[in-house]
């Protein structure tokens, strides 16, 4: 398989911890954004949308190319099931899905790479509030997924099961691949994470694992400070 990213994409990141905690090799295959690597022709051809990730997935069939980290993942968790990024039951799945679109679906959209670069450019907003526009939902959508975790801790307790590791039970999930490239990137605009225990304890426990280790940011090969 080919991952065609950039290191600082956190759609990329999701798509890159999922690959690792499922063990499967890949070719690192760097779009440069800032350069406009990905509004050329030669990307165009893989990804018409231009957007990053795009998994190339060779021999199913022929040539697959998959966009959209969310189905990329979930590509991934139904051809190589083991270990599963999702659980078993409906509810469960349902549950992870609901904290891992948190991430993908109420924060990642509006403050993404071309979005914050049209705040700047086209309505001419300064750094500081283009920073203040990123924290604010970045804060608003992680103490959404907070009350999640909150909920669910709860409801572990009534059962008389012991605390979450991760943000659903004891192993990784879908929600883990996003919630961690989402706080990482937070880290870049002087994001304060306070009162959040729950979601950066999970973190904490994440970025303990060398699957997120070796899918952060600063172990890719066109990384750049």
């Amino acid at each position: 398989m080919k991952l065609y990213n950039f290191f600082r994409s956190g759609t990329s990141f999701r798509v890159r911890i999922a690959l690792n905690l499922k063990g499967l090799p890949y070719e690192y295959l760097p779009v440069a954004l800032p350069k406009g690597e990905h509004k050329q022709d030669a990307y165009r051809a893989v990804s018409p949308d231009t957007l990053v990730p795009v998994l190339d997935v060779q021999g199913d069939p022929d040539q697959a190319l998959l966009s959209q980290s969310m189905a990329i993942i979930e590509y991934l968790d139904e051809t190589h099931p083991h270990p599963p990024l999702l659980p078993a039951d409906p509810l469960g799945r349902a549950r992870v899905r609901a904290l891992a679109q948190t991430v993908a679906c109420e924060i990642h959209p509006v403050n993404n790479l071309r979005i914050l670069k049209y705040l700047g450019s086209t309505l001419q907003v300064t750094d500081a509030q283009r920073d203040a526009w990123y924290n604010h939902w970045v804060l608003e959508g992680l103490q959404s997924y907070e009350r999640r975790l909150q909920d669910l801790a709860e409801q572990r307790a009534a059962a008389g099961l012991p605390p979450s590791v991760y943000s659903y039970g004891d192993t990784p999930t879908l929600a883990d691949c996003c919630l961690v490239p989402q706080v990482i990137n937070g880290t870049r605009f002087g994001l304060k994470y306070e009162n959040l225990p729950l979601t950066m304890a999970v973190h904490e426990a994440c970025m303990k694992l060398p699957a997120f280790q070796q899918a952060h940011p600063s172990s890719c090969p066109d990384f750049t400070p």
